[in-house]
């Protein structure tokens, strides 16, 4: 009876948040092949037990991080004593008094969990994070995250990690907490964390156009426009010196939409002149062999994007009229039209970009009179629309090949949103206005531990 009693009296302070109606938006726009069922995602309960500025700032990160990766439905414990002893219980890691806590399994099945996180602090050396497998009654990982300053940028990094690996241990694919967001605005060159914190203006030389990340997510390349037209390669850690140049343009040329090939030896990039815009591609690695791709012939082939694989690319071409998105291969065979489309029905479409798994690509299109971000599945060839609502416009990947950040005017002002194809959910990621060319990084090299 009296443990009755405890489920009854804890359960009246769960809050499940992540299909609350304050907490997860639906995008209204979301039309074809959007559906979800409320409930189907595995329960994963977020321990509220001890306090401190340095335990509650690691849990607020966390909880967000898995929120946004959209694998759970979140279930919040807030107060009580959630590590106590019962019949068939299981022993967890040491508590914050050193003796060992013991996981009441039976009470988080109760409680619709699946899996559990807690976050235990270890005095001066920091706090470790626990996932628990509750219906296998055991402990799948135990992280640990050493004190550091709350509002380093380093200390953000860390928790980001460690809620990607949180994500690989129970989802079996790590989460996207680490990966980050590159973006323009009046010219200058911005990053942002995947949860919308940590903005900051990078290092480039002039006004900035056609941002991309390098496979390595460390560094990344941009245009100088209007400027110089070179193509410029710099560090995320880099200073307000001079970037390597990669790319210097023959007289009366201007070069932009720069694109990485998936292991960062080659890049292709669109040359506009007097004749028309074509397709080149650089080899990075030995510093040579520039090769044109395309012929345009007074037409223009222009925003290059690499398969996963390496093997196509991805472009937009005006050659039939408007502009559509079409495919080749690498080295600039069998080029035929990719995105199909109705004349005279279908609007223009641009800035295709290719997903992380190889199985869709994304660009917008003009749909009566405002652009629209579509999606396709690359080996049907069926074409989806996400959005409705606003402009809405530059989709781009993030790491795991559900989430698209774009650029829409929804909230008014241009802003940067999130969308998970999967259940249509949406978040807005920055609030400063006036953002465009969104780029989502790699999960950065060593994030995962």
């Amino acid at each position: 009876m009296r443990y009755v009693i405890l489920f009854l009296l804890i359960q009246a302070s769960v809050v499940r948040a992540a299909c609350s109606q304050g907490n997860r938006a639906l995008d209204r726009g979301v039309r074809v092949g959007i559906t979800y069922a409320p409930g189907t995602l595995p329960g994963l309960l977020i321990l509220d037990g001890e306090r401190g500025s340095f335990v509650d700032s690691v849990r607020a990160i966390l909880q967000r991080d898995l929120d946004y990766s959209d694998l759970f439905e979140l279930i919040l414990l807030f107060g009580g004593d959630h590590l106590t002893s019962g019949p068939g219980q299981g022993s967890g890691p040491p508590a914050s008094d050193g003796l060992p806590a013991v996981v009441n399994y039976q009470l988080y099945a109760a409680l619709g969990a699946q899996f559990a996180v807690d976050v235990v602090s270890h005095g001066d050396s920091g706090v470790s994070v626990t996932l628990y497998d509750v219906l296998g009654e055991t402990v799948r990982t135990e992280l640990h995250i050493p004190n550091q300053e709350v509002g380093d940028a380093k200390f953000r990094t860390t928790v980001h990690s460690v809620a990607d690996q949180v994500v690989l241990r129970a989802a079996g694919t790590p989460g996207i907490a680490s990966s980050q967001v590159l973006f323009v605005r009046d010219g200058r060159l911005y990053r942002v964390d995947s949860d919308g914190a940590n903005i900051t203006e990078m290092a480039t030389q002039g006004r900035v156009y056609s941002p991309v990340w390098h496979p390595d997510g460390l560094s990344f390349a941009y245009v100088n426009f209007p400027g110089d037209s070179r193509i410029r390669v710099a560090s995320t850690e880099g200073g307000f010196g001079d970037p390597d140049i990669v790319v210097a343009p023959a007289d009366g040329v201007q070069d932009f939409a720069p694109s990485f090939s998936p292991n960062g030896a080659l890049m292709v990039f669109a040359r506009a002149s007097r004749t028309g815009t074509d397709i080149y591609s650089y080899d990075l690695a030995d510093d040579c062999c520039l090769q044109r791709l395309t012929v345009g012939q007074f037409s223009d082939n222009l925003s290059p994007t690499y398969s996963p694989d390496g093997r196509q690319i991805a472009f937009v071409s005006t050659r039939a009229g408007q502009p559509q998105i079409y495919v080749m291969a690498s080295e600039g065979t069998g080029q035929e039209l990719f995105a199909p489309f109705d004349f005279g029905v279908t609007g223009s479409s641009f800035a295709p970009e290719w997903s992380p798994d190889g199985l869709n690509v994304a660009f917008h299109r003009d749909v009566e009179g405002s652009t629209q971000v579509f999606v396709m599945d690359v080996a049907s060839r069926s074409v989806r629309q996400l959005t409705s609502a606003g402009r809405n416009e530059d989709p781009t990947w993030a790491p795991d090949g559900r989430h698209l950040a774009y650029v829409s005017s929804r909230a008014g002002s241009n802003q940067i949103w999130i969308i998970d194809i999967e259940t249509g959910r949406i978040r807005q990621l920055t609030r400063m206005g006036k953002v465009r060319l969104p780029a989502w990084s790699s999960r950065q090299s060593g994030s995962v531990l």
